[in-house]
Parts: C-alpha cells; sequence; structure tokens
C-alpha cells in the first residue's frame, strides 16, 4: 500500500477515509489491521479487495499494481488471487457445504479438473470432511466460520482478507478458528491479512498494524509468546487512545 488516500464527497463536504496511508505485507505474513470505529480499517479492506478505489495512491499484489486493471482483468484477479473470510459467513442456504467450499470455482468455467481433490485438502484441513453434504442451517456458527474459511482456501489464493472473522462467534469457536488461520498460514504458506477490534484475536497474527484517523499510527511485531503478545497489542491500544504516535518501520 503505497500513499493510499481515500476521500468520500466533494468541495465542501469532503470526508477523508485514508490519509497517505503506506505499509508492506511480505508473502507469508499473518498481519492484523486495527484501530477504533472511524479509523478507516473498512475502507482499506474494500481497497484491497478491489471493490473501491483510492483516491490517490496505489496497491500492489505479487507485483500487479491492481488499480490500473480492467474489469475484467480485476474479476479475474479477484477470482484467482484473493480469498475472502467474512464476519457474518455469507453462505448459501440452499446449497450443501460441499457447495458453498467449491463456489468461487464453479461460478465462473473453467472448472478446475482437480476440484474434488481440492474440497477433500481444504475439508481435511479444517476438519469438515463429515459436514460436506449438510446444510449451513444445520451447523453451529463454528462450523459455519469454518465454511467460509475452506470457501476463501479452495481457490488457493496468494492473499486471504479477514473481516473481523471472529466478531460472531463465542470465544470457544472464536479460539478454534483462529487455531486453524495459523495452520492454514504455517502449513498452507497463505498471507493473511485481518481486520480486527480485539486483542485477543489480534494475538493469533505475526504483526499488527494500528492505524488512526485513516493514517499509519503504530506498529507491534510478535517476538516471543502469545500471551505477552496480547498485553503489548492492549498496551499499543491504550496509547493509540491517548493519540501518542509511533514512528512506522522502514
Amino acid at each position: 500500500m503505497n500513499h493510499l488516500t481515500k476521500i468520500y464527497g466533494h468541495r465542501f463536504n469532503r470526508v477523508a477515509a485514508l490519509t497517505d496511508l503506506s505499509f508492506a505485507v511480505d508473502a507469508g505474513e499473518f498481519v492484523g489491521i486495527m484501530g477504533p470505529s472511524g479509523a478507516g480499517k473498512s475502507t482499506l479492506l474494500n481497497i484491497l479487495a478491489t471493490i473501491d478505489q483510492p483516491t490517490t495512491g496505489t496497491v500492489t499484489v505479487n507485483g500487479t499494481a491492481i488499480g490500473a486493471l480492467s474489469d475484467s482483468a480485476t474479476a479475474k484477479f479477484r477470482r484467482e488471487q484473493l480469498g475472502f473470510i467474512f464476519q457474518d459467513f455469507n453462505l448459501i442456504g440452499d446449497l450443501t457445504v460441499a457447495d458453498n467450499i467449491t463456489t468461487p470455482l464453479t461460478l465462473v468455467p473453467p472448472v478446475p479438473a482437480n476440484l474434488a481433490s481440492r474440497l477433500a485438502a481444504v475439508a481435511k484441513l479444517l476438519h469438515l470432511t463429515a459436514l460436506l453434504q449438510r446444510y449451513p442451517a444445520e451447523l453451529s456458527r463454528g462450523q459455519q466460520q469454518r465454511v467460509a474459511a475452506a470457501r476463501a482456501l479452495i481457490a488457493e489464493p496468494s492473499l486471504i482478507l479477514a473481516d473481523e472473522p471472529t466478531g460472531s462467534l463465542d470465544s470457544l469457536a472464536a479460539s478454534e478458528l483462529l487455531g486453524y488461520l495459523t495452520q492454514i498460514n504455517l502449513q498452507e504458506d497463505r498471507t493473511i491479512l485481518m481486520v480486527t477490534h480485539d486483542a485477543y484475536t489480534a494475538s493469533y497474527c505475526n504483526r499488527i498494524i494500528f492505524i488512526k484517523d485513516g493514517t499509519f499510527f503504530a506498529e507491534v511485531t510478535r517476538n516471543g509468546s502469545r500471551a505477552r503478545f496480547h498485553q503489548q497489542i492492549i498496551d499499543m491500544a491504550a496509547t493509540l487512545s491517548g493519540g501518542i504516535a509511533h514512528a512506522p518501520r522502514r
């Protein structure tokens, strides 16, 4: 992300959601984005997801400047390079778990020849094999979120975007999902960028980027136990509330 600025409105009714925001995420990282309500987290995620465009600045993923792509190239990029895990799951009630997971690969032909093996692999990874013929209404919320995670994984994307993925889960289901995301990050070498407001959820990441008023505020990198990292995140969140900015990583 290079000098991203996003302004809504015009003339005398202009609101800056992002202001000159820059940071980088390395391949294979598990990065959290945190900040108070109105900090610009959702705007940032929408730009990364190619749902929205910045007013100025660029986003480059794997060497591709996504803002310069045509509509068809953007759709192809989104389908092949990005995976999405939403807070509200966004599962289709009339489809089985198997069909929900494979939807990203069956909506637009050609359907991959190895679809069955991909489905089997992600189902095994997320402990969904026994649930593949069930429907979303027959699952717990934690199981539904694991289906959403499997759907994000099956296209083998370069980048997984997670928007408050534990926000609708109880503590046990949240811990279970975060454990799976950690496993996905480590075993599948998937890059994950997760927006969250919760310090416990963020403690499963490797690095946290804090934004405030649409701009970079600080970052914290994990060096040690998750419990220690959790406390560092809490401390930085308190600093964020106090408004003392820290220099970005160079």
